[in-house]
């Protein structure tokens, strides 16, 4: 009897991107690509309607990111094996991945055979982390920002004023100064955009 093949659900925003994947993929005898996505809240109605066993997420996409994507697939199909796949080596990202419940984390430019063996790897339970991105994570240490911290940053990021985020966040305008003023010393940044650009850099938002 043959074994049934791997079946994957792919999301990615860039097609081109997608496609490349699809079709590197497709030439593995033992893996099928039965889903492709372009925005991260696509990927848990995908992933339910075609039965995958495996998701590979981009780390950046419209609607949800592919950490968020994968926080969510976690709790709603917690059999689901989960591969993270980024340009973007930062360690944050990576710490970021693995507490969303991902089983890999490659970049996404790795060779096809590496990927395919990683995707055989997460099914029998292991994890695989791209050696790079680990050390550098390693170096870098934990996020050093509180979740509160991340949240005013985020909303900072629209360029809304103090009191424009006291408003959305119910807080104080004394204490949305308190909280930018913590992050952006933690960040040694002189401001909050670099602040910002400090955290976004470091997979840190």
């Amino acid at each position: 009897m043959t074994a049934r093949p791997i079946r994957i659900l792919l999301a990615e925003d860039q097609s081109m991107v997608r496609e490349a994947l699809a079709a590197l993929l497709g030439l593995e005898p033992d893996i099928e690509v039965l889903a492709q996505v372009a925005r991260g809240d696509e990927v848990v109605a995908a992933a339910r309607a075609h039965d995958v066993n495996v998701a590979l997420l981009d780390i950046e996409m419209p609607g949800m990111t592919g950490i968020e994507a994968a926080a969510a697939l976690r709790t709603e199909l917690p059999d689901l094996r989960i591969v993270i796949l980024t340009t973007f080596g930062r360690p944050g990202y990576l710490r970021g991945a693995m507490e969303a419940g991902a089983s890999a984390f490659l970049v996404k430019d790795a060779p096809a055979a590496q990927l395919a063996a990683a995707v055989r790897k997460v099914l029998r339970g292991e994890r695989v982390i791209d050696p790079t991105l680990a050390a550098a994570a390693l170096a870098e240490g934990a996020n050093p920002l509180t979740d509160r911290e991340r949240e005013v940053l985020r909303q900072a990021e629209t360029g809304a004023t103090n009191s424009e985020l006291a408003a959305r966040l119910h807080l104080s305008q004394g204490t949305v100064r308190n909280y930018l003023s913590t992050a952006i010393q933690k960040l040694a940044a002189r401001n909050r955009a670099e602040a910002v650009r400090v955290a976004r850099e470091k997979g840190w938002l």
